[in-house]
Formats: structure tokens, sequence, C-alpha cells
């Protein structure tokens, strides 16, 4: 692996930190939020405006929906995903246990693996540790993640504690699978295992120390925003950040919100990703610097000022909020469009204020005062 795969650039008086992930495919200023392109592709966004004008340093793939769909033997003739989606920046792929977790009435999970039925033919699959570190391989992700379990919430204390032990055992074999096979494609491929343990917070401890001795160059802390409250989101991830290595980079899975991600960055985390950005600006839900904007409104018929003057993305100045309002009323493609690439270049926006703020050395002043601007509906 490079040497070294995290730097921490500078610490803040509370756990928040700017650091850099370097990777075969460029650096990463972290914190940082990951767009989700889970099919090869953000959904309405091309590749050019995810570099050029969202400014997205790296992006997520899925083993499970990749797996089926364009299925591994094209991915490979293509030479990876980098080279598929013709996308030269890093890439982090999710192992596919939370896609199964979404598809609990149609699956069987045992020791071995996980049976389950293709959402798209209804046709058998079956995944294990090894076929899912097998598969990531063959994306070619920079960062790729142990095949885990994950539970709903809220869940009873021994389903959760049985869930969290098969999912240690999966990352054991996840470990091996990966020191007997070389990456493919000539770059280096970063493994990250997963933190469980719903909101017990002794589960949490247990795994988090676990994770720490497998002393992986990243860890990951998984099973959360899964319809907790936020401020169980909040305790646990404080929780588990205590236990992991303070010289690795932290990544809380599928999170979330502006006030989330800025949240969880005082709680040391270094990575985030969500499909919020886009599938929320598909309906219409634009979040801003001032709060968060309905485009369907009324309010916004007539308004011929710039959809966010506060914006950093040329759809910022170039469209009015009438003229979007307009689009998203007619039902126009375009109005999904706009709104996705409003929202990805917010949220990266978002993260590099944060990050300069904790150079400056008054994150924690900023975030207690911005959050409730972030909040507020216009």
């Amino acid at each position: 692996m490079i040497s070294p795969f995290f730097e921490i650039n500078k610490t803040s008086t509370g756990k928040a930190r700017a650091g850099t992930i370097t990777t075969d495919h460029g650096t990463i200023q972290t914190p940082i939020f990951m767009p989700v392109g889970t099919v090869a592709s953000v959904k309405t966004v091309h590749q050019r405006e995810l570099k050029d004008d969202i400014k997205a340093q790296i992006i997520l793939g899925n083993t499970y929906h990749l797996n089926l769909r364009p299925k591994m033997d094209i991915m490979q003739a293509a030479g990876g995903l980098h080279k598929f989606m013709n996308w030269d920046l890093p890439i982090l792929t999710d192992s596919g246990g939370y896609q199964v977790f979404s598809l609990s009435k149609s699956r069987k999970l045992n020791e071995a693996g996980v049976k389950f039925k293709s959402h798209i033919d209804g046709s058998t699959h079956f995944i294990s540790p090894e076929i899912s570190m097998e598969i990531q391989r063959q994306i070619g992700a920079d960062i790729f993640m142990a095949f885990d379990e994950c539970v709903a919430y809220p869940a009873e204390y021994n389903q959760v504690k049985k869930s969290m032990d098969l999912t240690h055992r999966w990352l054991k074999r996840c470990i091996k699978w990966n020191a007997e096979n070389p990456e493919l494609y000539g770059h280096k491929q970063a493994f990250f295992p997963i933190v469980q343990g719903s909101c017990y917070s002794d589960l949490r401890k247990k795994s988090a120390e676990f994770i720490s001795e497998q002393n992986a160059v990243g860890n990951a802390i998984g099973g959360l925003s899964v319809g907790e409250p936020e401020e169980e989101m909040y305790r646990i991830t404080d929780e588990v950040t205590d236990i992991l290595p303070k010289d690795k980079p932290r990544y809380l899975m599928g999170v979330g919100t502006p006030w989330n991600i800025i949240e969880t960055i005082g709680l040391g985390i270094d990575m985030m990703d969500c499909v919020m950005p886009t599938r929320n600006a598909r309906n219409a839900m634009l979040f801003t610097w001032q709060g968060v904007m309905n485009m369907k409104n009324k309010k916004w018929e007539s308004d011929f000022s710039p959809l966010d003057e506060f914006g950093t993305s040329y759809v910022d100045t170039e469209y009015s909020k009438a003229y979007v309002r307009h689009l998203f009323v007619a039902k126009e493609y375009l109005a999904k469009q706009i709104a996705s690439i409003h929202n990805l270049a917010f949220y990266l926006d978002l993260v590099k204020v944060a990050r300069e703020h904790i150079v400056a050395g008054d994150f924690y002043e900023w975030k207690d005062s911005i959050i409730p601007v972030l909040r507020q509906r216009l």
C-alpha cells in the first residue's frame, strides 16, 4: 500500500481533523463527501460535471448491483470500473451487504453467505465474503469494503449480537481471501472492515475493538442511519470513534443530511456517503447555505433570482428559481439534473468549508452557528 495512505494535516480542539488519503488514482482531502454512483452512474449527472463542476474527489460503486448488471465479464473486458465509466479519480465500493439486508424478504442467510433473488429478474444468486472480495477486485475499486450483515432498527440485543459475531467471522474470511489474491488492473486496493452493533454500546465497543485489531488501513462504521433517532446515531458514532485508531480514516456509511455530516465530522468522521443529495433532488428538495428549499412551492413561481446566489455550481447562476420550479411542475427531466448538480455541489462545498474551519481552528463555533441555518425550511 502507498505510504502514507492517510495523513492528518490538522487537528482541532475536539475530534474533528483535516487529512489526506492517497490512492493510485489521486488524493482525497478529508473530511469528504462521496457521491453515490451505484450502477456506474451518479444519477442524472455526467462524469465531466462530477469532476469539473461538482468537484467530487471520489465516488462510490456497488458490488451487488454491478455484479447483476452489467456483470463481471463485461467489467473485466472493459478493464475495470474506472475505464468502463471513464472516471480516472478514486472509487470506493460497498460490499453489497447493505443491499442484501434490504432484500430481507427474499434472502436466505447462513454461515456460508447469503442466497438471494435478483431485484431485476428474480434469478437466484449467492454471495459470500470471498465472492464479495473477488467481485470488488474485478470492479477495481481503490477502496473496498468487508462483507457484513446489517440489521434493521430496532432489533433485539441477541439478534444484533449474533449478527455482529457473524460479521466478525466473515471479516476474517475477507482478510484471508485478500491475503491470497493480488490486486487487478495494476493499482493498489485498500480494504476497510466495518463496525456493527446497532445502538448497543457494549456491542459497538466490542466490534470497534475487534475491527481495530485487524490493523486495516482504514475503518468504517455501518448499521447507522437505518431509522434510529439522530441523537442515537451521534452517540454511537462518538463512542466508536473513541476506540477506532486515530491515525486511520473513519468512514461513516450512508450519512446523511448536511447537518448530520457537520455533526459527525465534529465526532471524528473523515468520510461520508449518501444517496440523499440526488434522491431528494429528484423530488424537488434543494439543500442550501440558507436552508432547505422545496422547488415545487408556489412561492418560487415568479422568483427570477438565481437558483442559489451562494451556490458554487454553474446551475446556481444560469437558472432562476422560477425556471427550475416550472421544470418540476412540468415534470421535465432537466429539473432533476439541475437539482442533482446543485445538491452535490453544495455537499462538496459543505465539507470543503468544514475543512477550512478545522484548519482555521474555529470548527466547533462554526458548526454550532451553521447547523440551525442548514435545517430551516425556506
